[in-house]
């Protein structure tokens, strides 16, 4: 499933915006591409913070930080894409808000899920 998030995540950053909004297609997004970007990877640092240990949150961090650079580089080689430094600033953003409410409280939050949905359905 993890595989599948981050090759989903990939194909959006890199196929034509076209494809992805309905909009006229001269509009770039420019605020809302870097709440997008936040949201994203803020999702992402929840969803591996809620299946690793919180011994594992820096490898979580340097994961996502270097899938951001991955995006950005591959952004700037497919040519009909933009590379922004902004877009990497919002997903560093969205990794901090998500490493944040993981050690808040919502890390390790799949085996909480099994264990209730054991209870519950068991």
């Amino acid at each position: 499933m993890s595989v599948l998030g981050l090759m989903l995540v990939l194909t959006a950053a890199l196929v034509p915006s076209e494809w992805l909004w309905f909009e006229d297609p001269g509009y770039r997004f420019h605020v809302s591409d870097k709440l997008l970007h936040g949201l994203t990877f803020a999702g992402l640092a929840l969803w591996f913070c809620g299946q690793y240990a919180r011994s594992s949150y820096v490898r979580v961090v340097l994961g996502l930080l270097a899938f951001g650079v991955l995006i950005e580089i591959a952004q700037h080689v497919v040519g009909y894409r933009d590379a922004d430094l902004l877009d990497l600033a919002a997903d560093v953003a969205g990794i901090v808000a998500g490493i944040a409410i993981s050690l808040a409280g919502a890390g390790g939050w799949t085996p909480k899920l099994e264990d209730w949905l054991q209870n519950q359905f068991g």
